[in-house]
């Protein structure tokens, strides 16, 4: 649909106390985003007139979303005086003479499941799906195949508790019906808010037809508890890694995998099971083995693991880290780092071998400082390397070498260890034996 055809307004001014939690609840997490990024980025596939309903947290949720969008409208609800979803709607101005309202909790909905929505020609399209289990929802009257009303679940009769059609919480609205009604809303009812809902049954009342949407539940259903965002998680999850290997990539026990939204792929990769990659990682033409996790690094025509941990900012280009590795905020071209390393805040260059054990000891207590390591650099067993230190090309370090010097120098070799003695009978004479 053209975008210019369609205004979108999502709700995301609640508390969400149902979470549990002092964090707003469209700003919890599934797979490295929070929820309100996915419902926003649905939205600007589909509309170039995005508007978002504050309150709750309202910097918090308006910073974090500018970050990612730089178009968004942001509204702030006056939820003392007109709280509930009917409330959010006052003062909102948009653009096109077709309003979709969405949830900011809904983080699973797709540009594809809205088609129902943009297509219908209705003043009013609303979202319904039948659950076994309705708690926890408005009650949707359906009459003749039109909706006769919602009832939310507070102010229910018992009779209409036992309907088990639910209100999926998403409408499509002519801005006439919109710019008539919300005007009009009251909240006398048990909660004292003013519902969108009531905007259904003034319509209905007026003899409008309100059109029934039958939507799926997997990608509507909104996320209202720990357990909620836990099983948005494992969908988005095998979305995300569905479309990594229709894309090409290699993926061993895809359900053990744990993948990110921000993560990328280039060219022919392999994922082991067990694998953890985060933040915006970039993954081109290289091999993780099993059990290794990657933070918001670049890993370029290189092998990692297994059970090596790259931590944020890290780059390996031409690279093999091995098992125990773990590099943060490194660059390793061309390197060798086979087991049992640690470098950090570390430039290491090609033809390098890192042998077992050695480490770059980067932090003072106070302040982190730099190691360089140049071109074909030997260094071996069990070295630490004091930074800052500077290992020029073409250096041989012994090990078991304690390196606190500056620099050392091309063509060198670095060896600093106590002469070996050997007392005889020492053990013996100690056990008394």
């Amino acid at each position: 649909m053209n975008k210019n055809k369609i205004s979108i307004v999502i709700l995301a001014a609640g508390k969400g106390s149902r979470m549990k939690s002092p964090k707003a609840k469209v700003l919890h997490t599934i797979c490295g985003k929070e929820m309100l990024y996915y419902i926003i980025k649905t939205s600007r596939e589909i509309s170039d007139d995005v508007s978002v309903v504050v309150a709750h947290q309202k910097d918090a949720v308006t910073e974090l979303m500018s970050s990612y969008f730089d178009d968004i409208n942001f509204v702030t609800q006056d939820a003392e005086n007109f709280p509930g979803t009917g409330g959010a709607m006052k003062n909102i101005s948009v653009k096109n003479e077709k309003v979709l309202v969405l949830n900011g909790d809904m983080p699973l909905v797709t540009a594809a499941s809205l088609e129902g929505f943009l297509e219908s020609k209705s003043d009013i399209v609303m979202s319904i799906f039948d659950l076994q289990n309705p708690d926890g929802y408005g009650r949707v009257i359906i009459k003749d195949g039109h909706v006769e009303k919602i009832v939310e679940q507070k102010d229910a009769s018992l009779a209409e508790l036992n309907v088990t059609t639910v209100n999926a919480g998403i409408y499509a609205f002519s801005k006439q019906i919109l710019d008539n009604y919300i005007p009009k809303l009251s909240n006398n009812n048990a909660q004292k808010e003013y519902y969108l809902t009531d905007v259904i049954s003034m319509a209905r009342a007026d003899g409008l037809n309100i059109t029934p949407l039958l939507v799926d539940e997997e990608r509507f259903k909104g996320v209202n508890s720990k357990k909620d965002l836990s099983d948005a998680e494992v969908i988005m999850q095998d979305r995300i890694k569905t479309s990594l290997m229709e894309s090409g990539v290699i993926m061993q026990l895809p359900s053990t995998i744990y993948i990110e939204e921000g993560v990328t792929f280039e060219g022919e990769c392999i994922v082991e099971n067990g694998c953890r990659i985060t933040g915006n990682s970039k993954i081109i033409n290289s091999h993780i083995k099993a059990h290794s996790v990657i933070e918001d690094s670049i890993v370029k025509n290189s092998d990692v693991g297994p059970l090596a941990h790259l931590r944020p900012a890290s780059k390996l280009e031409d690279t093999h880290v091995g098992n125990f590795v773990e590099v943060k905020k490194s660059t390793l071209k061309g390197v060798k780092a086979g087991h049992l390393s640690y470098i950090g805040d570390a430039s290491v260059g090609e033809g390098t071998n890192i042998g077992a054990g050695v480490i770059t000891c980067n932090y003072d207590g106070i302040k982190k400082y730099e190691t360089i390591i140049g071109k074909n650099v030997f260094i071996g067993s069990d070295t630490q390397l004091v930074a800052p230190v500077t290992i020029e090309d073409n250096v041989m370090i012994a090990a078991g070498t304690t390196v606190t010097s500056g620099k050392i120098e091309s063509g060198a070799l670095a060896i600093s260890r106590t002469k070996l003695r050997t007392i005889e009978n020492f053990y013996h004479k100690f056990f008394k034996k």
